[in-house]
């Protein structure tokens, strides 16, 4: 009896302990995944968090620099509003005096009106758009001449990189140079004929006139000058200046409109009353001036 009584009670504590063994088992499982779903959520929440507060911010940030430029504009578009009525009221004068030029009382009253409103005009283009003085703050001389060089260093043309680095065209020594932030020349392309002129066409890419030799791409990759395709062009190249991926090439009398691929698109401009009518045209119009040129295609006049 006694070993049976102590078989049972092995089987009972075995029992036991395998019941609560698999009840801890069990609560183990629910905890973790009750925490799981909780992490879970929790950083689900989180992150729409994150994402409402970054969409606010991205909102209050679009519409802040939406209200900004608009101030910035606002004075533009009031001179803008003002020009287009100043030159309404000039036109209709100008209308009612061809009307009435056979009647000398109302052409008269038609006449001082309009010197009157030109005077505005005169005015008001003084006001606002009056030339702007510059002052020299410092002046500071660098060498550009390299160790190759055989002559003088005569530079006819600059394009300053986005980077800080800039371009030189020596034209004296035939050669294309690249200047550091310090304007040291740390880079150059020599040819064998004269450059007369350059642009930049990308912050990176540059065109440079070579007289009768067309129009040559040269690329600036880590500090240096990589020459690129070359353009045949029918006449001298002495004047270049790029526009909206438009190539505006000068000759000694004429100025040119290409594409960027060498076709001719229209003669802008054309003198042959003396030698040089159309030598720097293309600069002066496109670069100094900032008149861009569309739509004279053809034309004997600027």
């Amino acid at each position: 009896m006694q070993g049976s009584y102590a078989e049972i009670e092995r089987n009972k504590v075995k029992t036991m302990r395998l019941n609560i063994q698999s009840f801890l088992f069990q609560c183990d499982d629910t905890s973790m995944n009750e925490t799981f779903q909780n992490v879970e959520y929790t950083l689900d929440e989180i992150r729409q968090k994150v994402n409402l507060l970054l969409t606010d911010f991205e909102n209050c940030s679009i519409k802040e620099q939406k209200e900004e430029l608009k101030l910035k504009q606002a004075p533009l578009i009031s001179v803008i509003k003002t020009c287009i009525r100043h030159h309404g009221e000039l036109l209709s004068l100008h209308e009612a005096m061809q009307k009435v030029k056979y009647q000398p009382e109302l052409y008269l009253i038609a006449h001082y009106k309009c010197l009157d409103k030109i005077q505005q005009c005169e005015i008001y283009m003084n006001e606002n758009f009056s030339d702007e003085l510059f002052s020299v703050k410092y002046l500071s001389k660098y060498k550009v001449r390299i160790f190759r060089d055989s002559d003088t260093c005569s530079i006819n043309a600059v394009c300053a990189l986005p980077d800080g680095q800039v371009l030189i065209a020596d034209c004296q020594n035939d050669k294309v140079k690249l200047l550091n932030q310090q304007y040291q020349v740390v880079s150059h392309w020599g040819v064998n004929v004269t450059l007369w002129d350059m642009c930049l066409i990308t912050p990176s890419e540059a065109a440079v006139a070579l007289g009768d030799h067309g129009v040559m791409f040269i690329t600036v990759t880590q500090s240096k000058l990589v020459p690129g395709r070359r353009l045949q062009i029918q006449h001298d190249c002495t004047g270049i200046a790029h526009h909206e991926g438009d190539l505006f090439i000068c000759s000694f009398t004429a100025l040119y409109k290409y594409s960027l691929s060498g076709t001719l698109v229209c003669r802008l401009y054309e003198d042959t009353s003396a030698s040089i009518t159309g030598k720097n045209h293309g600069g002066f119009i496109l670069i100094s001036s900032g008149i861009c040129i569309t739509n004279y295609c053809e034309t004997s006049y600027l």
